[in-house]
This record gives C-alpha cells, structure tokens and sequence, in this order.
C-alpha cells in the first residue's frame, strides 16, 4: 500500500483520527481492546518496540523521510500511511500537532499481576490518580529510577491515553503495568507475592523516607494517592506502613509525579 495524500476530514479512513476522544477511540474495536494514538517520533518508535501493533499513520510530508524505515515496514505489512499538510492535518485532529506524526495503534490485552511482577522489586501504585499528565510524569520518573511495575487501581486514569503517553515520552511501553483490581483488596495479592506496601501518607505513625530507604524490604510496593485528597482511609488501614517525605518551608505535600520521583530515587535498588 503507497502512501495516500489527504485533504478531506470526511475521509471515512481517517474516522479513527477526527475529533475522537480518548474514550471513544477505547471503544472503536471494541470487544476487541479499542485503539490509542501515538504522537511523536519518538513516542511512535517505542510503542513499536514495545511490540504494539499499529492500524495506520498519519504524518506531515518531512516525516515520510525521518520516519522511513517505519513507513517501509508499513508498505510491506499493508498498514496505511496517510499524509497531509500540518494546517491540513491540524484541522483533521482538532488539536495542533507540533511533533508532525500520530499512529492509531491497537491497544494491547493487560498482563496479569503475576506476570508484570515477576522478578520485580520496586513498583509503584497508582491509587486512583485522575490527572493524565500525572499519570505520564510517574511513569518517565518510573522508566528513569528503576522501577520496576507500574499498577494502576481501576479509577486511576488510562495510562495510554494520548496526553498519558505523550507526558511519559513513551516510557508508558517500556515500564511493565497493569491494573490491580480490586482496590484496596489487592493489597493481599501483593502482599501473597511477598510484597511490603507502603503508602505515602502524612500519618502519625509514618516513617520517614530516609528510615526506610536504610533498611528495605527486598520486594516494596509504593502507593501514592489522588490529587488533593490523597489515600483512602481503607488503603491506609490495608497497607504495611505509611512513609512520608521529609520537607522544609512549610510546605506539606508534593506533586503525586514529584513525591512519586523523590520515593523512587531514594528506594532504588542499586544496578
């Protein structure tokens, strides 16, 4: 299949770029898994890498040279590759593409628990983190402070959601993750596991950050809660322990990204 020029948003081949929230690009195939979009280069390469399988592509002209090798390998499969101007492309998707590139990409199945952590040691879990961006933040500090499984409850917002995928820089394919489900009752299968938790929590019976980073356990799950209001009361009654982060200036808490970053880094298992 060549490459197709497009100038017509009512083009029905472009139904899984134009105007399509999240949600419903989630629902275009389902039962099958429904689809997510890959924007950027970069973001593109690693959901290749990370074995997902793409349903087509949509680029500005200059892309059709620096992504060739992945326009050659759509070619050979029969993957569409369509292509249009930025303001063409930009009037298509609804929003400004800066980055020239998107990708309908099949949403893979979720492993199960077992196998996400299998071998792991330090994994962090996302309790009902709304926030998208949040949710791509803590998992580029994942990628980058060697953790190693991202779970997410079943409120927690979809880490392959586009502005999720962009703000991880594509690290959301490279980190291990799936939902633990249910929550808070999940804390048992961790623990079955031979997994500490540990909430990050501004109890009164909280250990500090450097405490626990002198004596970890072997295998620690980290829980880190929503914005404002934080952890459940039920998680705080479920996990191990609670940790907090030691800070100065009178300031209390941290960005779940940041907190999450600040506990990676300081409970990382030496490489």
């Amino acid at each position: 299949m060549s490459v197709v020029r497009v100038t017509d948003a009512a083009d029905p081949r472009l139904a899984d770029y134009v105007s399509l929230t999240d949600v419903a690009l989630r629902r275009r195939l389902e039962p099958e898994g429904g689809l997510y979009v890959a924007e950027s280069e970069k973001v593109i390469r690693r959901a290749l890498a990370a074995g997902h399988r793409p349903r087509s592509y949509l680029m500005a002209q200059r892309w059709l040279t620096d992504l060739a090798d992945v326009v050659a390998d759509a070619e050979r499969d029969g993957v569409p590759v369509f292509m249009g101007e930025h303001d063409v492309i930009e009037g298509l998707t609804g929003f400004h593409l800066h980055r020239g590139a998107l990708a309908a990409m099949h949403r893979p199945s979720l492993p199960p628990l077992e196998e996400v952590l299998d071998g792991a040691r330090r994994v962090l879990v996302l309790e009902d983190v709304v926030d998208h961006t949040n949710v791509g933040a803590v998992f580029r500090s994942a990628a980058a402070l060697g953790i190693d499984a991202v779970l997410v409850t079943p409120r927690c917002a979809d880490p392959l959601y586009r502005r999720s995928v962009r703000v991880s820089m594509g690290t959301v394919f490279q980190v291990p993750w799936t939902r633990i489900d249910p929550w808070p009752g999940g804390v048992d299968a961790l623990r079955a596991l031979g997994f500490t938790t540990a909430a990050l929590a501004l109890e009164e019976d909280s250990v500090g950050l450097d405490e626990l980073a002198a004596a970890p356990p072997e295998r620690l799950a980290l829980v880190l809660g929503t914005e404002g209001d934080g952890l459940s009361r039920r998680t705080l009654a479920t996990v191990d322990l609670t940790v907090r982060i030691p800070m100065l200036g009178g300031v209390d808490s941290l960005n779940v990204a940041a907190a999450g970053a600040v506990a990676a880094w300081a409970l990382r298992v030496p490489r």
